[in-house]
């Protein structure tokens, strides 16, 4: 099941920007849980529920949410497929600002852990998930840096767009063409960091933040020290989940497309993948950075209708 866009579709910046933009989502209707973390902060998860005895979870992307559109059409579709759904925000994205320092950075496997075992306790006897960008790498390094940790109850797994190798991505990001994105990425940074910074005065310096235009800038003066890195370049390295890719051991699918702005031909994990047959690698030439869109098909994407299918083999 090969994506193939019509022509005007084969643009990776149009794909990237047109349905965070312009895609219209009917909402479930979600039942909103804060759950405690054990370090004192708090995570908010977002369910709906059909009483069904499997559950897909999904994880946003980088300053994402659980009401992205992306986020919304892969909970659609999932519901329509006798799926219950748990789309789960991660620290400081639920629009109320997190306890605790650090919010999430994209090595952190924790939370991830954390929600998996709240549909465990749950009763689910069958679990997914879906990550999406960062959500995407997070989930690769928890099936696989993780493993053993991972409940029995794990069937199987979906990703797109990932940058599994974050020192490659954030390179590529720093290119002028990609200056609109981290223009975003960066003022939504800006938000969330001043009003830390009143919270926590003498370990948070704003000055000097509007210079920045880079990840490399961002990481090293904000997020490692933040969370114990001792560098921009420590954190990606540790928090790239290429290396990882080789011990999954659930059915795992990975797609990327090969004209994603925010990705090099080091995140798509072609050797990794050859060596450990559960985790099938799909690269199109064409969908963009969580893109992927469809004409018709009742308003759902190919990566929709792909994750659907590819879970209803894996799990009965």
């Amino acid at each position: 099941m090969t994506y193939r866009p019509p022509w005007w579709l084969k643009n990776g910046h149009v794909q990237s920007i047109y349905p965070s933009l312009w895609r219209r989502i009917s909402e479930p209707v979600f039942q909103r849980e804060r759950i405690d973390t054990p370090d004192g902060d708090f995570l908010d998860l977002d369910w709906a529920r059909r009483g069904h005895d499997r559950c897909v979870i999904l994880s946003h992307g980088l300053e994402g949410h659980s009401r992205r559109p992306y986020m919304l059409g892969m909970a659609q579709a999932a519901l329509d497929h006798d799926w219950d759904v748990l789309a789960w925000n991660f620290r400081s994205c639920s629009g109320e600002p997190n306890r605790k320092l650090p919010s999430y950075h994209s090595g952190a496997t924790g939370d991830l852990a954390l929600v998996v075992e709240q549909a465990v306790q749950a009763g689910y006897t069958h679990v997914t998930l879906v990550g999406f960008s960062i959500g995407g790498n997070k989930t690769l390094l928890y099936l696989g840096r993780e493993r053993d940790q991972v409940p029995a109850c794990v069937r199987a797994a979906v990703v797109f767009s990932v940058p599994c190798d974050l020192t490659s991505s954030s390179a590529q990001l720093a290119k002028p063409v990609n200056a609109l994105y981290m223009k975003n990425f960066l003022r939504s940074f800006r938000d969330k960091l001043k009003e830390k910074a009143e919270r926590y005065p003498d370990q948070i310096d704003l000055r000097g933040f509007d210079s920045i235009r880079t990840f490399q800038e961002f990481d090293t003066r904000y997020t490692a020290p933040m969370n114990g890195f001792a560098s921009a370049e420590d954190y990606w390295q540790q928090s790239s989940s290429k290396p990882y890719v080789r011990y999954i051991g659930v059915p795992t699918l990975l797609v990327s497309a090969r004209d994603d702005p925010f990705l090099t031909p080091a995140c798509f994990p072609d050797q990794e993948t050859r060596l450990n047959p559960n985790v099938l690698l799909e690269a199109p030439d064409y969908g963009g950075h969580v893109g992927f869109m469809t004409v018709g098909e009742n308003g759902r994407y190919w990566s929709e209708q792909r994750a659907m299918g590819f879970l209803e083999r894996h799990v009965p």
